[in-house]
């Protein structure tokens, strides 16, 4: 079990550390890393069933999978705070300027909130995708199918009459981001929210050698190869140092002192309410949960090997970053355990 951070000499410091370490050991995997931050305050449990690697635990980059989405969605409420786009755009728009809108256009708005009707990934991508199941399914289906799938029009739903969550959809949103801008997406987040926010330690493709964490199956001791998202990749293929999604989240937390603060504060506001009884909040990258404490923001995410959680909480200051390499089970304990964490009204 390692240590790091500035939290361990005060009483709520010690209190913290105890619970992350119980965190750590409960989840099963070759790495696991749980961190907290409270006011800028931070401290970093990692430990795991695997060897310490060259690279500290703390200082490797992990897999966030959908949690990646969070990032192109605060991308497209600094575009629209800029007036390069608007949320109320046709996505088709921008990647077929020829094609005559139809009467229902899916929007950016529908898009990064899940509502554009279109399903979970494309229907063509399933019969190429399950031999690769459990290594690379998306490395092979390239953006610009992505792009031919949506304008197809093949959808389930009105858009804006339904919640269905969709990797599809996000990815489309960051192909719509590229096309405004001329800009290739990855580059387009690098220099709108990664260099600005200082996250020099994230990044949408793997770097090799020592610098990414090594993903695993269900097992927990088959590896897995890093993850290579093709033509998704504005819906999954971040990747991060356990420092760098606390900064990130710490500009969620204080905004003002960013250069992203307009947009920061958008991504915070609701935008929908879901599910049962509509009990379920939705910002326009958040789901959000309302307790007696103010509300919870988070995502979570996993890939063919990784899994990762990610939240804050506005009223107290407080955010959970959460990684690890074993490939998520339905048993798993890593996620109620870092739910738990953001949830503890002691820490």
């Amino acid at each position: 079990m390692e240590f790091t951070g500035d939290g361990s000499g005060r009483a709520a410091g010690r209190r913290v550390r105890e619970r992350l370490a119980d965190a750590v050991r409960s989840v099963d995997a070759p790495d696991v890393v749980f961190a907290w931050s409270r006011d800028g305050e931070r401290v970093v449990c990692s430990g795991g069933t695997a060897p310490r690697p060259p690279v500290g635990r703390d200082r490797l980059r992990y897999e966030i999978g959908s949690a990646g989405k969070t990032f192109t969605g605060l991308l497209l409420a600094d575009l629209v705070r800029s007036g390069e786009v608007r949320w109320l755009d046709p996505a088709a728009a921008f990647l077929a300027p020829d094609l005559a809108p139809g009467r229902r256009p899916v929007s950016l708005l529908h898009l990064v909130t899940h509502t554009s009707g279109l399903p979970r990934l494309p229907a063509d991508f399933y019969p190429q995708a399950l031999p690769r199941w459990t290594g690379n399914p998306y490395a092979r289906y390239s953006a610009a199918r992505v792009v031919a799938a949506f304008l197809r029009g093949h959808r389930r739903h009105r858009p804006g009459s339904r919640w269905r969550y969709s990797n599809f959809g996000v990815s489309v949103l960051g192909h719509s981001l590229a096309a405004a801008t001329g800009t290739p997406w990855a580059d387009l987040l690098d220099a709108r929210v990664l260099t600005p926010l200082g996250l020099a330690g994230t990044a949408t493709r793997p770097a090799g050698g020592h610098r990414d964490a090594v993903g695993h199956g269900r097992d927990g001791r088959t590896p897995v190869p890093p993850l290579l998202m093709g033509g998704f990749e504005p819906a999954g293929a971040m990747r991060a140092t356990p420092h760098d999604l606390l900064r990130y989240l710490e500009a969620h937390l204080g905004p003002a002192g960013t250069p992203l603060a307009d947009a920061l504060r958008t991504v915070r506001r609701p935008v929908l309410r879901r599910g049962p009884g509509h009990r379920h909040v939705h910002t326009a990258t958040w789901f959000q949960e309302d307790t007696e404490r103010g509300p919870m923001l988070f995502h979570s995410g996993a890939t063919c090997g990784q899994q990762a959680y990610l939240g804050f909480r506005p009223a107290t200051g407080t955010a959970v970053a959460a990684v690890c390499t074993r490939r998520f089970r339905l048993s798993d304990p890593f996620l109620p355990a870092a739910c738990a964490l953001l949830a503890d009204p002691a820490l």
